[in-house]
């Protein structure tokens, strides 16, 4: 079990509350093409059989998301990702470190039946990982094969962290619902692409660009490679009211995510008052929504530091922001 497959990733007891039965309930719904809310440790997905068009085309349909946005694999085991995805050794030494964990490989596709067409979004590759939830790999060895599992919010919204918000969004489309608790990354995956040439950085994530580049060596930029990972779109992760970045301090009628000391007040909402990383990384979706919840003219975030996991923040702020990054 590599660095990433231990408790840090899993939270604690969070099978305790799910009885075998339940589990059992979300893959007998999986297998009839229903979507299930199923919890990862880095964000709620919205999941559906992988191989079955028509389960894909729900989540589409319930997220409102564009076609050519691919979705990712999660299978239970490394073996059960290699019988999909072509993993040379590249792949493999990132699998060894980093699963179960938040961690994707986009690497050439072994079985395009397991993953279908749509879910791939036409491509020739596929984007894989073994989740470090328990819980969510209980339900894919129950199930037995690839589960889709984009975050479960509306498309472009901020990715849902609590059960409560993920049934918020998506709830009502979903035939079976598991409550895994607090997700504690609170970051979409990291995406490497493993294909001709060096290892590429499609989308940074909980997983920091030293720590890949500490098996793998130097990673190149996305390129056109880009495509092939989720995310991608120059506005996601947006809440309802217009995102200011690299704030100084919020304006009149703004909500204000600081980073590092800053007062308490109405309509702030402190990422991480000792300038934590990951405490920020783990709270960002979710002060999003709060903050959007007061319903601000804006929502100001002051600078974060663009290293380690802030390279990972920093991307999610400019996508809610509208741009590119």
């Amino acid at each position: 079990m590599g660095v990433y497959g231990s408790d840090r990733w899993q939270g604690e007891g969070q099978l305790r509350h799910h009885g075998q039965a339940e589990i059992d309930t979300a893959a007998k719904a999986l297998a009839a093409g229903g979507l299930v809310l199923l919890p990862t440790e880095t964000v709620y997905g919205l999941g559906a059989d992988a191989a079955d068009p028509a389960a894909v085309a729900a989540i589409f349909e319930a997220k409102g998301r564009p076609r050519f946005n691919p979705l990712i694999a999660h299978v239970a085991s490394l073996e059960a990702a290699a019988a999909i995805a072509v993993l040379d050794d590249r792949a493999l030494a990132l699998a060894a470190a980093f699963w179960p964990g938040p961690l994707t490989l986009v690497a050439p596709i072994r079985d395009p039946a397991a993953v279908c067409d749509l879910a791939r979004a036409g491509l020739d590759t596929v984007a894989i990982r073994v989740p470090g939830h328990p819980l969510s790999r209980a339900v894919l060895a129950a199930f037995g094969g690839p589960v889709v599992a984009p975050s479960a919010n509306r498309s472009g919204r901020p990715s849902p962290t609590t059960f409560e918000d993920a049934f918020a969004e998506t709830g009502d489309k979903a035939a079976a619902a598991l409550d895994g608790g607090p997700c504690v990354v609170g970051l979409e995956s990291t995406v490497v692409a493993v294909l001709d040439g060096p290892p590429r950085l499609l989308r940074p994530g909980a997983v920091t660009r030293a720590q890949l580049e500490a098996v793998v060596g130097p990673l190149a930029e996305a390129l056109d490679d880009a495509r092939r990972s989720p995310g991608r779109l120059a506005l996601h992760y947006a809440p309802d009211a217009p995102v200011r970045i690299d704030a100084e301090a919020p304006a009149a009628g703004e909500a204000f995510l600081a980073f590092g000391a800053w007062p308490a007040g109405e309509g702030v909402f402190n990422l991480s008052p000792s300038g934590d990383l990951a405490e920020a990384a783990a709270n960002l979706f979710s002060f999003l929504r709060a903050a959007d919840r007061t319903r601000p003219s804006a929502i100001a975030v002051a600078t974060i530091p663009d290293e380690g996991l802030g390279e990972a923040i920093n991307d999610r702020l400019r996508r809610a922001a509208g741009f590119i990054g």
